[in-house]
């Protein structure tokens, strides 16, 4: 039976679940081409983990990721932690990891900053009214 591994990643409000299993070398977005995903910032970001994994081991594996919410950056980074995480798994090994830590740690650790929420007395969640006494 073929090998699978299922991974998350998570980056402010994206949320990105994906699988890893063996194949040709297709990976795919919400069913799109990582190809032809846009802007080209994001595309570049998703392609970090690809590039430093090998081209031997990204032709062996399919890789398929569904990501909701957040932004666009947000969703490519998420993806980007599917991908590591999924191939590190997959492999089982930690050269690869080590890699992926030295490279760029929130690619296998998540982020865990959140936006703060908005109190009361002013416009967001620091910032006051200003006050003038003349």
């Amino acid at each position: 039976m073929a090998k699978t591994v299922h991974a998350s990643g998570k980056r402010k409000t994206a949320i990105a679940r994906g699988t890893v299993k063996e194949g040709s070398g297709r990976i795919k977005i919400n069913s799109k081409p990582v190809e032809l995903y846009n802007p080209e910032l994001a595309r570049l970001k998703i392609y970090e983990p690809i590039e430093l994994a090998g081209e031997d081991l990204i032709n062996s594996v399919d890789i398929s990721i569904r990501v909701v919410g957040g932004g666009v950056m947000g969703q490519a980074e998420a993806a980007r932690m599917v991908i590591a995480k999924g191939l590190v798994e997959y492999t089982g090994d930690m050269n690869l990891k080590d890699r992926y830590v030295q490279y760029d740690r929130t690619m296998l650790v998540g982020d865990p900053r959140r936006t703060e929420s908005k109190k009361f007395g002013g416009p967001g969640a620091r910032a006051r009214k200003q006050k003038s006494y003349r």
